[in-house]
């Protein structure tokens, strides 16, 4: 039986709920990530799976910071109406930004302004992450070399 360790090819079946119970992410399709500090799933979650194997199932508390992060106040940005289509609505988003390609919602919309929001729409959230362990196996040399999964549910170039 194969323990999760570093370059594991890991399979979780996973819900995430907010510290009300609130389902946040059914966890439709399983989440497939390459185990080792990759970046491909947060650090707090590689910590409590780490030597689990198939069948194991596991509950961890995300505060902000080990998951989307603090709201930041600063990310809200006021913008000239003009300067959107017309056909802009609440909640649309975009990408803005050179490297960090950041995620903006639109959150209000008046006669001449935009207001949009630069953080994750679960920033500042605590998030109780449960999972179960559906799948462990060896990475290939390639999927460690790219650093992600390759394959069905992984990184497609």
């Amino acid at each position: 039986i194969m323990q999760i360790a570093r370059n594991s090819v890991v399979t979780l079946k996973y819900t995430v709920k907010d510290p009300d119970g609130n389902l946040i992410d059914a966890g439709n399709a399983p989440l497939v990530y390459l185990h080792g500090g990759y970046g491909g799933i947060f650090d707090r979650i590689e910590e409590a799976v780490q030597g689990k194997v198939a069948g194991d199932s596991i509950e961890v508390k995300l505060q902000p910071e080990d998951a989307f992060g603090e709201y930041d106040a600063e990310l809200i940005i006021i913008e000239p109406r003009n300067l959107f289509p017309d056909n802009i609505e609440m909640g649309t988003q975009f990408e803005r930004g050179d490297e960090d390609e950041r995620l903006y919602t639109i959150t209000d919309i008046t006669e001449d302004k935009v207001v949009v929001d630069g953080n994750h729409p679960l920033a500042g959230m605590a998030l109780i992450f449960s999972c179960t362990v559906t799948d462990v196996r060896a990475a290939t040399s390639e999927e460690v070399a790219h650093g992600h999964v390759h394959g069905a549910h992984g990184h497609h170039h």
